[in-house]
């Protein structure tokens, strides 16, 4: 918290007062249901207990959020750190702050923790935080984007492998076709066919109903970084 927001405690006009109050009614409105397990909760615990300073809590963020290169993250949040439009989770022995740009990509998120022989690892799993949950009213090639970056494309990382949305055609007698283009382990890959009609259209067919067709548009005679060839 800066040092003007603890002085400026005089609204300057009706003006200020009104926006204000928007912004307090947009807070109180604006929700997470990002879940943190009794397991993580008392990692966390045990954790910013070893830092030795009074109230200090963790921050919940996405860096790159949308996009193929979003990451979770969480770093400490010492006292005064937190911004007024966080969203504050409070737990018996700590609060988490959660980014509030990052809400939408942290949607359905878990922050587990699971034991090991080696000790333990605090695991999340966000499967928004690629592009987020989309709504009833959405586009169908958001919808198709929501499908691949959420669900397709983690399956395929295991493989080095991804596959984007080129464009949507509308072709008569035929309706309407998803063309794609795959990347990374998938290009070039000999098993591409196969993913692509066993596991991407099959996919993307159950969940946009409205999608008839999907091709591939990929150059796969490139092979350098196939996962098989």
């Amino acid at each position: 918290m800066s040092e003007n927001n603890l002085t400026d405690t005089a609204p300057a006009d009706h003006e200020s007062t009104e926006y204000e109050s928007a912004l307090d009614l947009e807070q109180l409105e604006t929700k997470s249901n990002i879940t943190i397990t009794e397991a993580a909760q008392g990692y966390l615990a045990d954790l910013l207990s070893k830092q030795d300073t009074d109230g200090i809590g963790v921050r919940i963020f996405v860096e790159h959020p949308g996009t193929p290169r979003a990451e979770c993250c969480m770093a400490y949040n010492q006292p005064g750190e937190e911004d007024s439009a966080d969203l504050q989770f409070s737990y018996d022995d700590f609060s988490a702050f959660i980014d509030a740009a990052s809400v939408p990509y942290l949607e359905d998120a878990v922050i587990d923790y699971n034991k090991d022989r080696f000790g333990g690892q605090l695991t999340f799993r966000a499967p928004n935080s690629k592009v987020p949950k989309v709504g009833a009213d959405a586009s169908v090639e958001e919808r198709i984007n929501y499908v691949l970056q959420s669900e397709i494309n983690p399956g395929l990382a295991a493989h080095g492998g991804m596959v984007d949305l080129i464009e949507l055609i509308e072709e008569e007698g035929i309706g309407l076709t998803a063309v794609l283009k795959f990347g990374g382990g998938c290009q070039g890959c000999s098993a591409v066919d196969m993913t692509l009609r066993q596991g991407v259209e099959v996919q993307l067919k159950q969940q946009i109903p409205e999608l008839t067709q999907v091709i591939d548009e990929t150059d796969h005679t490139s092979t350098e970084n196939a996962y098989y060839k």
